[in-house]
């Protein structure tokens, strides 16, 4: 991780950590960098979630853009995927996204795109990073008709609907299903979406009023969209995050579909049709071992990464995979788009349903999970820093490892946007592996400060 961008862009709580100053430096170093290769005034897309915060930001970005000279095309509430498209479709020169994700409503982030619309290298980041921490080139004081203007499209968000409505030819007729939005950004887009396919989609919490997005809904609480599905015996349930790029589900009977899951479903279709390249799946260290199982008992070839979608992509690039994931539900559909993508995940899982006829409890349960808890240790950077360097930490997980054997595994890692550090233990005795997951955590709390 960087000193101001973590694993998915810089993120803070609004207004104490990401201030409208940091905001502005952000904008002013990003025009800077993605302005080197560029002979005319950048042209940077700002989209932004629903939080109470985004408007804030989005002023302070723009901003910083315009004072060093580049233009802000401003297009409004949008999900993440659609800034990493619109970039490449109305060629700008880079995409800012203003979004904490599934974090609560006080939290906002800024994602940085390229203008192929792949998130900004790590070099590139840093380059930001040495502009606002260290000074490294002297930003420019403009003034007069060098400076940016600002710009704003406001149907920009149709022609990213009309993107993923044609990733489904033969539409979703038929299919009666829940959507939760999260009062997130899918509230401007979904009810769009799955009418133009012609789905019979119920959309739930879209409406967003700047402090409910990810509350009580949303792809980190499914508890709801369950309920709804069994009360009115819909086919199925998807949910979204607060900037929709990833996306969870729960079939008939209420019970939640992962990312593992998704990413078995998709797999298995995609090969079936000859676009699975490599027959390669794409998954982190964070996937269950039922994934992994599933994938060798069918013979899949995996690839496994860090934790992040921007490396589950850059395997995909590097390597032509057009399919990974993480557990979380970010989706990667290369083919498609160039990052995850909630509700082309969500489309791609109901045009499986409607081709097969099968359930999604059928369709999930081609994989099997093998138990798996978590523990998050609330940690400062200094903990997150040590904690893999600390003798009594590990002597503790190395017990537990000997005493899981090889029926489990143990993960332990910091948060790349969060301030924890997380402690994943599966295997296949749910007592034994919470034991394990607690007893590591404690010791992290008690022997790292």
């Amino acid at each position: 991780m960087g000193r101001i961008f973590g694993t998915d862009g810089a993120r803070g709580v609004a207004g104490r950590d990401l201030t409208i100053r940091l905001a502005a430096d952000i904008g002013r170093a990003a025009a800077m960098v993605v302005g080197r290769n560029v002979e005319r005034k950048p042209r940077i897309l700002i989209g932004k979630d629903t939080r109470i915060s985004s408007d804030m930001l989005e002023s302070a970005v723009a901003a910083g853009l315009c004072s060093v000279g580049a233009d802000a095309v401003l297009v409004g509430v949008v999900p993440t995927p659609a800034v990493a498209y619109l970039v490449r479709r109305y060629g700008m020169d880079a995409g800012i996204m203003l979004s904490a994700s599934h974090n609560p409503y006080e939290y906002n982030g800024i994602k940085i795109f390229g203008p192929q619309g792949f998130k900004l290298r790590d070099e590139e980041e840093a380059a930001i990073e040495e502009i606002i921490l260290d000074g490294v080139t002297e930003i420019p004081s403009l003034s007069g008709g060098d400076l940016g203007r600002v710009e704003r499209l406001e149907n920009a968000h149709t022609d990213y609907v009309a993107h993923l409505a044609a990733t489904v030819p033969g539409g979703l007729s038929g299919m009666r299903i829940a959507v939760d939005c999260a009062n997130g950004s899918a509230s401007a887009t979904a009810a769009e979406l799955f009418a133009q396919l012609g789905a019979e989609a119920v959309i739930l919490c879209d409406q967003p009023n700047g402090v409910n997005i990810n509350e009580g809904c949303g792809s980190t609480h499914l508890e709801g969209l369950s309920q709804f599905v069994r009360e009115h015996g819909l086919a199925g349930g998807v949910a979204f995050d607060g900037d929709a790029d990833r996306c969870l589900a729960v079939d008939e009977n209420g019970d939640p579909v992962d990312g593992d899951q998704l990413l078995a479903i998709f797999g298995t279709a995609l090969r079936e049709e000859g676009r699975l390249k490599g027959d390669c799946i794409v998954a982190t260290v964070m996937s269950n071992l039922g994934f992994f199982t599933f994938a060798r008992e069918n013979g899949f070839a995996t690839d496994t990464t860090r934790v992040g979608d921007r490396y589950v992509l850059e395997s995909m690039v590097k390597n032509g995979y057009s399919l990974g994931g993480e557990q979380s539900g970010h989706i990667i559909f290369l083919d498609h788009m160039t990052t995850g993508d909630g509700q082309l995940s969500a489309i791609q899982l109901l045009s499986v349903m409607k081709k097969t006829g099968k359930p999604l409890s059928e369709l999930k349960n081609q994989m099997k999970k093998f138990p798996q808890t978590m523990v998050n240790v609330l940690a400062t950077p200094s903990m997150k820093a040590e904690w893999g360097s600390c003798e009594a930490v590990q002597a503790v997980i190395a017990g537990y490892e000997h005493t899981l054997g090889g029926r489990g595994r143990i993960l332990v890692r910091p948060s790349g946007t969060e301030p924890l550090i997380r402690v994943m233990v599966e295997g296949e005795d749910l007592s034994a592996i919470r034991e394990a997951a607690q007893a590591i955590a404690n010791a992290i709390k008690e022997n790292v400060k």
